[in-house]
């Protein structure tokens, strides 16, 4: 299962409920669409959060911000 979830929910209440599980966080970043994206650290964290907060899981496709870094393979030189 994704460690990523997309949550209806404010940053600081997904980092709240994280810290309060003990649940670690990867990434955190607000959606343009609204709402947050998180990326847990392990999949066991992703399963927790996802009954935790199991009305507020974004289902739909969102939009996330412009300015996002996808991680990019690293180049292989000959």
């Amino acid at each position: 299962m994704s460690r990523a979830i997309n949550l209806d929910a404010a940053v600081a209440d997904v980092e709240a409920l994280c810290a309060k599980h003990n649940v670690a966080i990867s990434v955190i970043e607000p959606l343009t669409s609204g709402g947050t994206r998180v990326v847990l650290l392990n999949p066991d964290g992703a399963d927790r959060v996802r009954t935790l907060m199991k009305t507020k899981i974004i289902t739909a496709t969102v939009v996330r911000s412009p300015m996002h870094m996808a991680r990019q393979p690293v180049p292989r030189y000959r």
